[in-house]
C-alpha cells in the first residue's frame, strides 16, 4: 500500500513538472485590482517586441482571450493598458552517454569496448513579458514572466503561444495574502 501511494506521488510530481512553461509574477502590492474592468494594448509597448507581426498578432488573440475569460472588455478609454515584450535565445544540451569497462583510478571509460555517445541538441528558448499598467496614473502595476521552449514549426506556434500567455496571466489578478 505504501508503494502504490509513493508511485502515485512521484506520477503527480512527473505530471506537475511536464509543463514547457515556468512562470513568474510581481506587482505592486500597494494597488488595488478590483477596479479594473477595461483594458486596452500599449501600441508603443507592442511595437518594440522584436518578433514577427504574425506572432505578435498570435500573441494579442490569446491576450484578448484570456482577459474576457477573465471578465475584462477592450475599451478605447481603458483602465487598463497591456504591453509585452520577448526574449529568445538558443539552448544547447549536450549528454554524453559511457558505457564500457572500468573500475577503481587505474582503468576507465575506454571508446572501443561499448563506445561512448554524445549527443548535442539546440532549441530556441524564449521569455515574455507581459505588463499591466494603471491607465490613469501610466505606472506598471503588475508583470508577468513566463520562460520555455519555443518551436519554429507553424503549425504548433499558436498552441505555444497560447499556452505561454495563458500561463503567465493565470497570476492576474494577484492573489492577496
Amino acid at each position: 500500500m505504501k508503494t502504490l501511494k509513493f508511485i502515485l506521488v512521484l506520477l503527480l510530481f512527473v505530471l506537475a513538472s511536464c509543463s514547457s512553461v515556468t512562470v513568474n509574477s510581481d506587482y505592486d502590492k500597494k494597488v488595488d485590482f478590483a477596479p479594473y474592468k477595461t483594458y486596452a494594448f500599449h501600441k508603443a509597448g507592442i511595437d518594440k517586441a522584436e518578433i514577427s507581426d504574425l506572432d505578435k498578432k498570435r500573441i494579442l488573440h490569446s491576450i484578448d482571450e484570456v482577459m474576457s475569460s477573465k471578465g475584462l472588455t477592450k475599451n478605447d478609454s481603458p483602465d487598463l493598458l497591456i504591453a509585452f515584450f520577448t526574449k529568445e535565445r538558443e539552448q544547447v544540451n549536450v549528454n554524453q552517454f559511457n558505457a564500457g569497462w572500468g573500475y577503481g583510478w587505474g582503468f576507465g571509460w575506454n571508446p572501443y569496448l561499448w563506445g561512448g555517445n554524445t549527443t548535442v541538441t539546440r532549441y530556441p528558448e524564449g521569455t515574455l513579458y507581459i505588463d499591466i499598467i494603471d491607465a490613469k496614473k501610466k505606472e506598471l502595476i503588475w508583470q508577468g514572466e513566463g520562460e520555455g521552449a519555443l518551436t519554429k514549426d507553424t503549425n504548433k506556434k499558436d498552441e505555444v503561444i497560447k499556452e505561454f500567455v495563458t500561463k503567465i496571466l493565470e497570476q492576474y489578478p494577484p492573489k492577496k495574502k
